[in-house]
């Protein structure tokens, strides 16, 4: 493992090199969105807040790490011809993978069907590491997790400039919020990433409030750990309309609550208050760390 590691680091620093002088690379700014179950909504809110930075005039490209159940391309109903599998795979590069949408975002769709994908060998982990650094001349790098807490969801939040924890008011959904919140704070030595909190299919403001005070208290009083609330977004039913049409709702119902919500939601991400992104060298290096 060290050796291949140290081996991807050499050819990341080649890479580096050969980036073209005043290049924007560095400024890249990786979300990572997960979830402590399933269902809450974590797909949905990923291509929306994409859609929601393209508004503001983002380069924005969703990469679907679920490995294994990836449904990135599903609801945006778009079938690709290639995926991760096929970069994991060495058969593509991402480069060739990456696919643009009728959106104005670009998506790198999951290797869905392939159970033999969430379980890589070193080699595989390595290239599709490598690979990464073809994402670099985006703005803004979404990166939609499977749910719960596996060692690649928390390779991805370990790495990530921000950390958006998707739950719903649901009590089990809280529950297992705290719970993959409670996982991270465990399994990551070094949290510097900004860990935010979205209440998806609230009610209304205080519902949302409510749940998000209470996630927010726990993890501060028991684990120490600071939670922004970033935001909410409404129980819209133009969004399970939305999901069956195939279609984001920032589309089908720009100036619907679901979508306002969302563009709020962004608002706070690129307020001054946040960070700017570290770039995708930054996040590449974090990956390898876990590697170690």
């Amino acid at each position: 493992m060290q050796d291949q590691a140290e081996l991807l680091r050499e050819m990341m620093k080649k890479k580096n090199d050969s980036t073209p002088e005043g290049s924007d690379a560095s400024s890249t700014r990786i979300i990572t969105v997960a979830s402590g179950k399933g269902g809450v909504g974590k797909t949905n809110i990923s291509i929306n807040l994409a859609l929601a930075y393209a508004r503001v005039g983002k380069k924005v490209i969703v990469l679907d790490a679920d490995l294994g159940l990836a449904n990135v391309n599903v609801v945006l109903g778009v079938i690709p011809k290639f995926n991760l599998y096929h970069v994991i795979r060495k058969q593509k590069t991402m480069k060739e993978v990456i696919l643009d949408t009728n959106y104005g975002i670009q998506i790198v769709a999951g290797a869905s069907g392939f159970s033999r994908v969430a379980n890589l060998t070193d080699d595989e982990r390595n290239n599709f590491i490598s690979e990464l650094s073809e994402l670099s001349a985006a703005d803004i790098i979404i990166i939609d997790t499977s749910a719960g807490v596996s060692q690649n969801v928390l390779a991805f939040v370990e790495a990530a400039d921000d950390v958006l924890i998707v739950t719903t008011p649901e009590p089990t959904a809280i529950t297992d919020a705290y719970g993959i919140i409670k996982i991270i704070s465990t399994e990551i030595d070094n949290l510097d990433m900004g860990m935010k909190l979205i209440v998806n299919r609230a009610a209304n403001i205080t519902e949302a409030k409510k749940v998000s005070h209470k996630v927010i208290n726990i993890a501060a009083q028991f684990l120490n750990m600071k939670i922004d609330y970033l935001g909410f977004v409404y129980d819209d039913p133009a969004v399970p309309a939305a999901v069956r049409k195939q279609l984001p709702f920032m589309i089908s119902d720009p100036r619907g609550p679901a979508s306002t919500c969302i563009q709020h939601i962004v608002n706070r991400l690129e307020n001054v208050e946040y960070r700017e992104g570290r770039g995708v060298g930054h996040f590449i290096r974090r990956l390898l760390k876990r590697m170690d």
